[in-house]
């Protein structure tokens, strides 16, 4: 491959930035990564995308033309150059203003938020997630299709892909935030093993399993900045992230082997008192996998360490569990949970996802 062919296998990057040092600095740092192109304007930048739509784009906010809101505005507007994602830079605002334009930035549509000086690794890494997550998005679609017409050709062979796509798009949901590795892993099998436990079929346990899985999928279309962020979230965050259980039902509604698959992801947010989201149903009308797997995420939310507290201690997670019984989880399945937590003497359980004493069985 010559040095022309392998720059055009890489993506391109157009940064806007009127600063000379951070757009050499910015070349540098992504430039084994990316062909990176450099502007000094928004104007410049909007004349470039038009004649070649960039694979992502760096903004910075404080520009004299136009500043970075103004830009991606356009950017967003334009349906040729909205599905561009943008990464918002900015230095020298503080406080408060720094947390109001970030906010802004995100809900115009910003995939990230960058604060200057640059550090390499942080940029590096936060360049790479959205560009992984952009190609994901832009092929999951594609993709899901492609492995239904290979499951009408060769079933056995199908099933196994298709697990093993599920598989590798809840390592992929769980990549985007940086506290919760596992997590879909081990929601998806405290959900299988609730479903053993009621009494469900192998087959019904592994459907249980996929769903866990995929449940929290909609995140792929999520900021990673919000995602994220140490402390708490505003309110318009909290509806950001509120949304992936919308998102992630319409991502696997084209799958129509598995119609039921989405229900994971649609329901595990709804409250057995019917004070959840986003339909705000209630008790039986629930989906029953939603119900397993809602006091499945909750255990294991808290169970695991997150940006703003360690994880809690088990006698406080059964407590939580026990408060939440009726109100906030099907009763059953909250006792079902609690007799797991009751034989996880040695509070094991959160590490490896699989019940301690069906372990030392060999199940």
């Amino acid at each position: 491959m010559t040095a022309t062919e392998a720059e055009k296998s890489k993506p391109l990057i157009l940064a806007i930035d009127d600063d000379y040092m951070i757009r050499m600095v910015t070349a540098r740092i992504l430039g084994d990564e990316a062909e990176v192109k450099c502007v000094i304007s928004g104007e410049d930048g909007l004349a470039f995308l038009a004649n070649r739509p960039a694979d992502l784009v760096l903004l910075d906010y404080e520009m004299p033309d136009m500043n970075g809101l103004s830009v991606l505005k356009k950017i967003k507007s334009d349906d040729k150059l909205k599905d561009i994602p943008v990464i918002m830079m900015t230095g020298g605002i503080e406080g408060r203003a720094n947390m109001e334009l970030e906010t802004k930035a995100l809900e115009l549509g910003a995939a990230d938020f960058l604060n200057k000086p640059l550090f390499p690794p942080v940029t590096l890494h936060r360049v790479r997630n959205v560009l992984n997550y952009q190609h994901l998005q832009r092929h999951l679609e594609e993709e899901v299709e492609k492995q239904t017409q290979r499951a009408e050709k060769n079933l056995a062979a199908s099933q196994r892909l298709f697990e093993e796509t599920v598989l590798a798009l809840s390592k992929s949901i769980d990549a985007k935030d940086s506290y919760t590795r596992g997590h879909s892993q081990r929601v998806a099998e405290y959900s299988a093993e609730i479903s053993r436990r009621y009494g469900d079929t192998p087959e019904r346990q592994k459907q249980i399993f996929q769903m866990g899985l995929l449940h929290d999928i909609g995140k792929i279309g999520i900021p990673g900045a919000i995602i994220n962020k140490p402390g708490r979230l505003t309110d318009e965050e909290f509806a950001i992230i509120r949304s992936h259980t919308v998102i992630g039902a319409d991502i696997l509604k084209p799958i129509k082997e598995f119609p039921e698959l989405g229900t994971g992801a649609r329901y595990h947010h709804e409250r057995y008192d019917g004070r959840g989201y986003p339909d705000g149903i209630a008790g039986e009308d629930i989906p029953l996998a939603a119900r397993m797997i809602a006091v499945a995420d909750s255990y294991d939310a808290m169970t695991s360490k997150r940006s703003y507290r360690d994880s809690m201690p088990q006698q406080k997670v059964r407590d939580e569990i026990v408060k939440g019984r009726g109100t906030q989880f099907d009763p059953q399945f909250a006792d079902i949970m609690l007799q797991m937590i009751d034989e996880d003497k040695e509070y094991t359980m959160r590490d490896s996802g699989i019940p301690t004493e069906d372990k030392e069985n060999g199940e």
